[in-house]
């Protein structure tokens, strides 16, 4: 059975957006934006503009779980 999705708006580029994420990648989000000293909009922000740079077409929530996932495999969970 899948995990329930979580929606949540966030302002990034100066407009609100929905962005709908499993609790587990909202969590890690949370703890690494913490870590790194940042607001969750701050890195989502960061996130989107590198997805954006990048052009490849990928959804910016498919970027937040890539990203989560690529943190979480070089050891900074966002747990601390």
């Amino acid at each position: 059975m899948a995990k329930a999705r979580n929606k949540r708006s966030v302002t990034i580029a100066r407009h609100r957006t929905s962005i709908s994420l499993e609790e587990p990648f909202w969590d890690a989000l949370t703890g690494m934006a913490r870590d790194d000293g940042k607001s969750i909009a701050g890195l989502v922000s960061e996130i989107d503009q590198a997805r954006t740079d990048k052009g490849d077409g990928t959804s910016l929530s498919a970027a937040l779980r890539l990203y989560v996932l690529e943190r979480m495999k070089r050891g900074q969970t966002g747990n601390s």
